[in-house]
């Protein structure tokens, strides 16, 4: 059975996504710790990321430092942090947070709903940021 995000990613569940590249897909959180909140999930549906082929994971990771300097120009934050849990769903994924606090980085503070424009503008945001670097890949 394919997870969700196989689903998301196939576009039967939507998606408000930044990236898409031939191994590897950026869309942003539905329950975002903060504005920006976005996953890396790599296309292969691969449980724990320890068991990933290294270079898809070097891809992932490659592909997380990209989408971070765009939150970073695009919210004006601190910092950009992530989290490799990997409980919620058995299918790798990276959180990319915007943060300006340690805090900030807690499941605790997700939200439990957003709003769909908050959602795109943050996403166009990032968007904005990727295509000013060059980025062949930004949906």
């Amino acid at each position: 059975m394919p997870t969700v995000f196989s689903l998301i990613i196939e576009g039967r569940i939507p998606g408000t996504f930044v990236w898409r590249d031939d191994r590897c897909v950026a869309f942003m959180s539905i329950n975002p710790m903060a504005p920006g909140h976005t996953l890396v999930v790599p296309i292969a549906e691969v449980d724990h990321w320890v068991d990933g082929d290294p270079e898809l994971i070097a891809h992932l990771f490659e592909v997380t430092r990209i989408i971070g300097v765009a939150q970073k120009a695009a919210f004006g934050c601190e910092r950009v942090g992530v989290i490799l849990a990997g409980y919620e769903v058995p299918h790798t994924h990276v959180h990319v947070i915007p943060t300006n606090d340690m805090r900030e980085l807690s499941f605790a503070n997700a939200a439990a709903t957003v709003d769909r424009d908050d959602l795109e503008a943050a996403a166009e945001a990032i968007r904005a940021q990727l295509r000013r670097s060059g980025h062949e890949h930004v949906v």
